[in-house]
């Protein structure tokens, strides 16, 4: 306190003295204690790692992991101690308990080994390879669509007789709710949030992104819906915490044009791949991931990185590491 500070305050004290007024002394409030360190692991498949997003990270290569995908920026907007990103294109739930093996014939270990005991906060997006759910449609719907431009021949080829594709989406929620129960015997004090997928569709109408015959769009929309809650009920029943992305994706999907967070069919190699998160998408997801977990807005004015020193690099694999399998 200055000493014309300290004079005033003498003053008014004194005047309030004479007055037959008692003085109360105000105290600064004591400052808020600075939160605790944060030691952040992000697990996933492509949608978490954002292949063809710059800049591409090579611990390993085959795993198609950006330097912007979003646990890297949300790394940046919660400043974390320590941020490990094992997130690997290709995951498929399983990936988290097991080698997985990625291209260039290496291997990487299973997700799960990056987990501690001192783990905080843990991100988990996985499910979408499963049964080979997204890959199949993607693959088929565009090929079948002359066929049949107005009806549906994707998701006839699919029924046999039953509607293959709903199955497996409800099917997803059993192995990842064992995957999570395993994160929390792994990081007990870790704070988990699966994360779900954004919106790849639109609500209503077509577009040239994403060449679908018009009967496939609502099917398809409704199976990633299914899928989604398949990831809210493994949340809920093992304690996490889903993050649903719908909300913050609308008007983002595949078909937005310049608001897409989402590529369409087209590989573009430095953006995007084919049906995955653009950069802007990365950023998008990340805001919400981190409202979820803070309840306030993350900065809006910059791009975020992690902080200097906090990245966790992962081993480099060997190729043909013994224990791998398909």
């Amino acid at each position: 306190m200055s000493s014309r500070t300290v004079v005033a305050t003498v003053v008014v004290a004194a005047a309030l003295a004479a007055a037959g007024v008692v003085a109360v002394q105000f105290r600064t409030p004591a400052p808020e204690p600075a939160p605790e360190p944060v030691d952040y692991v992000a697990l996933g498949d492509s949608f978490s790692a954002g292949p063809l997003v710059p800049d591409a990270r090579s611990d390993p290569p085959g795993c198609f992991r950006s330097t912007n995908n979003y646990p890297a920026y949300l790394a940046g907007y919660l400043g974390v101690r320590s941020y490990r990103d094992v997130t690997c294109s290709g995951a498929q739930t399983r990936d988290l308990l097991r080698p997985q093996r990625m291209a260039f014939g290496q291997t990487t270990p299973p997700q799960l080994d990056a987990l501690s005991a001192g783990t905080d906060l843990v991100t988990v997006g996985i499910g979408g390879n499963d049964f080979g759910l997204f890959g199949s449609i993607i693959g088929t719907c565009g090929v079948l669509r002359d066929r049949d431009p107005r009806g549906a021949p994707c998701r006839r080829s699919f029924t046999r007789p039953v509607d293959t594709k709903a199955r497996d989406a409800r099917r997803v929620e059993v192995g990842v709710a064992r995957v999570l129960r395993a994160v929390a015997r792994r990081a007990p004090q870790a704070e988990v949030y699966v994360v779900g997928y954004p919106r790849l569709l639109p609500e209503s109408g077509r577009c040239l992104a994403v060449p679908f015959a018009a009967g496939d769009y609502p099917w398809g929309r409704r199976v990633e819906r299914l899928l989604n809650d398949s990831l809210s009920g493994a949340a809920e029943r093992s304690g996490a915490t889903f993050v649903d992305l719908y909300p913050a994706s609308r008007h983002h999907d595949a078909c937005a044009g310049s608001r897409a967070w989402l590529n369409g069919s087209q590989t573009l190699f430095g953006l995007a791949a084919g049906f995955h998160p653009f950069q802007e998408g990365m950023r998008g997801i990340a805001r919400a991931v981190h409202a979820s977990i803070t309840g306030e807005p993350a900065p809006r004015n910059a791009d975020a990185e992690p902080p200097p020193g906090s990245v966790v690099r992962n081993a480099q694999p060997q190729t043909g590491q013994p224990g791998a399998r398909n």
